[in-house]
């Protein structure tokens, strides 16, 4: 038996969980494991398992962008680096505001240990039908969270949590990878130096407008497979969330993005295009229509990017996990209409000079 299997059965017992069956669930690209229990009595709860000793180390509140960098990815991108403070607080701040996050029982902040409320498994990913009424009770709970400015640490269900602010240099720490990991995965040479310069300064615009449009609530992994199908529910507490302990204060585009550009998943344009007209009549008055348009397509494209390097690229070739490269089509066409969309031709021309079609398949890896 390993030592964090223990740990496991004795937090289980002082939860008084230690006779609970265990059916562990499939994992994803984090360290971060579940496991549904089967209590005696037919109750069924969630146990969470972030190993601290997994992960870099995060950010003080304080850290200046030195300081960040120095301590590693977490830190720099503002990560909560599998907290269960950060979890626990942005889920009692959530259920606060009328939304479904988890109720949570027992925990061990130390450990790493938490038991949920098993809000089910019917994730949005798993329905192909009436898209409408789910994508659009999702998007009326981002348009209600944007309505008020969040407060800059979330304390809640006796946890404290900092709300950072989605900086340039959190926006670069997932941005930038792409340089490393894309010409690794596809076989291409590096990149020189003045391909580098060039996509530093073809982003900064981008960057900047991002960052300094960090105004709401962000849940920052907003998408089908981490938002479940609440219908015994009334009104915005329909969506149950999941996976938002990294939440920051960050541009009100960036959520929407993942809903209505998923990686895994795809929606119709003409899905997408109905929900931001959705979203846009909620926040009549307090969103520049154009202006949020052009501002979404621009940061769609760098996280099509970013998701394209950071994590599918580099998981593929340090891990090998080959899942990914069923996402890469689909996301690489997302970058492609950004560009052309949201009119970024010096991002397109870099595209198309130093990752040309070719070099975008993931046949091509070495």
């Amino acid at each position: 038996m390993s030592d964090r299997e223990q740990k496991r059965l004795d937090f289980l017992a002082r939860a008084g969980l230690s006779d609970a069956a265990r059916r562990p669930l499939p994992g994803d690209a984090s360290t971060r494991r579940y496991e549904r229990l089967t209590a005696r009595d037919g109750r069924t709860l969630m146990l969470m398992d972030q190993p601290p000793s997994e992960e870099s180390s995060i950010a003080p509140e304080d850290a200046t962008p030195t300081e960040r960098s120095a301590l590693g990815y977490n830190a720099e991108a503002r990560l909560a680096g599998g907290s269960v403070a950060a979890f626990v607080a942005v889920a009692g701040w959530l259920r606060g505001r009328g939304l479904s996050a988890p109720e949570v029982g027992a925990r061990d902040v130390e450990a790493g240990f938490a038991i949920l409320e098993d809000l089910g498994a019917d994730v949005f990913a798993a329905h192909e039908r009436d898209l409408e009424t789910l994508y659009g009770a999702a998007v009326d709970a981002l348009a209600a969270l944007h309505e008020h400015e969040p407060p800059t640490v979330i304390e809640a269900d006796g946890e404290r949590w900092p709300l950072h602010r989605y900086d340039a240099l959190a926006f670069r720490a997932g941005l930038d990878p792409f340089l490393e990991w894309w010409p690794s995965f596809a076989g291409l040479p590096p990149l020189s130096t003045e391909a580098r310069v060039e996509w530093e300064a073809l982003w900064t615009p981008v960057i900047a407008m991002g960052a300094s449009g960090a105004s709401v609530f962000t849940h920052r992994d907003y998408h089908a497979e981490n938002l479940l199908w609440l219908p015994q529910r009334a009104g915005l507490a329909r969506v149950g969330m999941l996976d938002f302990q990294d939440a920051v204060r960050g541009h009100p585009a960036w959520d929407l993005l993942h809903l209505l550009q998923d990686a895994r998943r795809d929606v119709a344009p003409e899905l997408e295009a109905a929900m931001l007209d959705r979203y846009l009549e909620a926040r009549d008055g307090a969103v520049d229509r154009e202006a949020f348009l052009r501002e979404y397509r621009a940061l769609a494209a760098l996280n099509a990017a970013r998701i394209l390097g950071r994590v599918f690229a580099r998981q593929e070739v340090l891990f090998r996990r080959d899942r990914y490269t069923a996402f890469m089509p689909r996301t690489w066409r997302h970058l492609e209409r950004d560009l052309r969309d949201g009119e970024l031709p010096g991002l397109q021309a870099w595209f198309d000079r130093h990752v040309p079609p070719a070099a975008r398949a993931a046949e091509n890896r070495s």
